[in-house]
């Protein structure tokens, strides 16, 4: 037992290092490759157009390196961060023309690091197999959180959809605004391009297998130049990444009979908005150079979310929110919460819903680090489970009291027990009941944290 918690302190001594990055080892001449680049970074457009960037320059500048700029690589779409260290020239190089075409890259070895707006697909993680486990944690790292928003022009009346109109709306189902309580116009519909983890979001999560893209949808590899044409067009409709809604107007979502939800710091945190999105860089296993371990390492970092923050993206670092709670709240659940204010953090679970997923396996250790910088104590906190509506309350009420414990019971396994433990069944529903997405975004965690304890 002795043994066990020692390897357990030891284990989350290193995460916690890598999670605060005061100070990063400088480069040393060694660590400066002869030729070539240091590292690459292939994928997301979503990823690749500020975010990676910003983060390697950062990254760079933390080493020791001098005079570091981000370069157009002379290609739509590419990147190169450069700077010196001791007079030797350091690259990074950033190509950022779509998911699946980092996937191509990092099976190839010409990426060091794939960059997704997107999970990986299964049929790729088996394709991949014999290299790594592109599932497991030291492969697969949420970066930042990120909402598709849908926008229409900053002029257009309509607040909220559901994801079915949203659907209909960009399958030319509905092609006049008045369908859907707006004006009378017709509908103008922007899209991502086909190589867009942006588009592979949306298709699975708003087009499904029922619909299909209209024919007549205007395509684009940039999300900000998406954004940009729809606020100029009064019967536009499109979708981005909730960073580049700019100066379209982001509508408010609803998922089968669930509430309305805008995009906003803590329904993308907590991923309770129905189009959020987690953002990842895929590793094959934990890198073998140095240089891109850390750089994995400080993206995790407080340092690095902050810079995920700057770039519009939702940070990880976790922060309390005095919640607005709408009419749909129950009055039991206000009273449950009267004394609390939520943290923008949900714990949610691996596929068989019985162990925490690899984003939940780090924020673990960001509350653990939020409690520490806060001066807070575990028991001030309150974890309340939830889980997906069935035929059945009272198991949905066992199965959301066991989540809740399973959180509870892997903070203590690092030395932060929780004693206000709960479960609230089937209730409170974020998304659609039943299936796969619907049974994982309700079947979730929230953490929330006393108002009179600091």
């Amino acid at each position: 037992m002795r043994a066990r918690r020692f390897t357990a302190f030891i284990s989350l001594a290193l995460i916690f290092a890598s999670l605060r990055v005061n100070a990063l080892t400088p480069f040393s001449q060694e660590d400066v490759p002869t030729k070539g680049y240091l590292f690459e970074v292939h994928g997301s457009n979503t990823i690749g157009a500020a975010l990676a960037p910003a983060l390697i320059k950062r990254y760079l500048e933390e080493r020791g390196a001098q005079n570091v700029t981000v370069k157009s690589a002379g290609k739509e779409n590419e990147a190169v961060v450069s700077g010196t260290v001791q007079g030797k020239s350091i690259a990074v190089r950033v190509a950022a023309h779509g998911s699946s075409t980092g996937y191509k890259a990092l099976k190839s070895g010409e990426a060091d690091v794939w960059a997704s707006s997107r999970p990986v697909r299964d049929s790729e993680a088996k394709e991949h197999q014999k290299r790594a486990d592109l599932k497991a944690l030291d492969s697969e790292h949420v970066i930042a959180v990120d909402g598709l928003a849908i926008l229409v022009h900053p002029r257009n009346p309509v607040k909220s959809l559901t994801t079915t109109q949203v659907a209909e709306l960009f399958s030319g189902k509905i092609n006049n605004w008045k369908q859907v309580g707006g004006p009378d116009m017709a509908v103008t519909v922007y899209a991502r391009d086909e190589s867009s983890g942006t588009w592979d979001t949306f298709s699975s999560l708003v087009l499904g297998d029922a619909y299909k893209l209209v024919k007549t949808a205007k395509r684009y590899e940039s999300n900000d130049q998406l954004s940009d044409d729809v606020s100029k067009d009064r019967g536009a409709i499109g979708f981005s990444g909730f960073a580049s809604v700019r100066s379209s107007k982001a509508l408010a979502i609803a998922e089968a009979n669930s509430p309305a939800i805008a995009p906003d710091q803590l329904s993308l945190a907590t991923e309770d908005y129905p189009l959020a999105r987690r953002l990842f860089f895929y590793t094959s296993g934990r890198p073998d150079k140095a240089a891109i371990d850390g750089f994995i390492h400080f993206t995790h970092s407080a340092m690095g979310q902050d810079i995920v923050a700057d770039s519009g993206f939702v940070s990880q670092n976790i922060v309390e929110v005095d919640p607005k709670l709408d009419n749909s709240v129950p009055e039991s659940f206000r009273q449950l919460t009267r004394n609390y204010n939520r943290l923008t953090v949900n714990f949610r679970f691996a596929a068989g819903r019985s162990k925490l997923d690899n984003k939940a396996q780090r924020d673990l250790e960001r509350l653990l680090e939020y409690l520490r910088e806060s001066g807070r104590s575990s028991t001030d906190l309150m974890l309340i489970g939830f889980a997906d509506k069935s035929g059945d309350e009272l198991r949905s009420q066992m199965v959301s009291e066991l989540r809740a414990n399973a959180v509870n019971r892997a903070l203590k396994e690092r030395g932060a027990e929780v004693k206000a433990v709960t479960g609230y069944g089937q209730y409170m529903s974020v998304g659609a009941s039943g299936g796969e997405h619907g049974a994982s975004r309700n079947g979730r965690v929230e953490v929330w944290v006393r108002k009179d304890a600091k």
